[in-house]
């Protein structure tokens, strides 16, 4: 991972990396976790880069959260940021917290499979959450990252940022390599500051597979994306 930013610091690109803690041994220690990660935003730091630290299943959400509040974004505060998802419960007291710090906050849908006693199912409401949880960022949040690739919620964005006044420096849309690439193609000509996450490394096909497994409707979600570039031509 050192070695992934240094690549990054010498070729000039505007990028970052967005980590899993279980990467770093939150399943197993988290003493050894902190150690891991404090030695990469260490080195983000001397690089002046940013980390993103990426969310995981809810199994994991209370312990990334703490060592990110406890730990991380004291120390590592213009270095660091943290990912919520909207179909959780708990996410509307978190992004609260979240603006207080003035921490980074990248918001998403959420893609696991999450029991319907922590998390939202239906994607009207998953959506909705997501609206509202938008709201409080583009209103308070510092940069807030707009993860989605559902046209609806990115013209709502849009329309919140004018309505609030919120110039386009102030925020970011994300989405994935390969994915609606005609989305983020216009989002750049509109202006808007658009960041794409690509897996890499020798475990991007298992990851793909894993992402695509744990949740049915991730298969349609693809599926849907390749047909809608087909049609459009690209």
């Amino acid at each position: 991972m050192l070695r992934t930013l240094d690549t990054i610091a010498e070729s000039g690109i505007q990028g970052h990396v967005s980590v899993k803690l279980t990467q770093l041994g939150l399943a197993i220690d988290l003493d050894l976790c902190r150690r891991n990660i404090w030695a990469i935003l260490e080195h983000a730091r001397e690089l002046d880069t940013f980390v993103r630290i990426d969310m995981e299943g809810s199994d994991y959400t209370e312990r990334t959260l703490r060592l990110f509040f406890d730990a991380l974004e004291p120390e590592f505060h213009d270095h660091t940021g943290v990912v919520i998802q909207s179909y959780l419960y708990r996410s509307g007291d978190d992004v609260e917290q979240l603006i207080q710090r003035r921490a980074r906050v990248r918001l998403c849908k959420g893609a696991y499979a999450e029991p319907d006693a922590i998390a939202l199912q239906d994607q009207r409401e998953v959506a909705g959450a997501f609206v509202r949880l938008l709201e409080r960022l583009l209103q308070d949040g510092n940069y807030p990252a707009i993860a989605t690739h559902d046209e609806r919620l990115i013209n709502r964005a849009v329309a919140l940022a004018q309505q609030y006044g919120v110039g386009a420096d102030r925020f970011e849309f994300q989405m994935l390599y390969g994915v609606r690439r005609d989305l983020q193609e216009q989002l750049r000509a509109d202006g808007y500051n658009m960041r794409v996450y690509v897996p890499f490394g020798t475990a991007w096909y298992p990851y793909l597979m894993r992402r695509l497994a744990e949740r049915p409707g991730n298969v349609a979600f693809m599926a849907g994306s390749v047909m809608r570039e087909f049609v459009s031509g690209r």
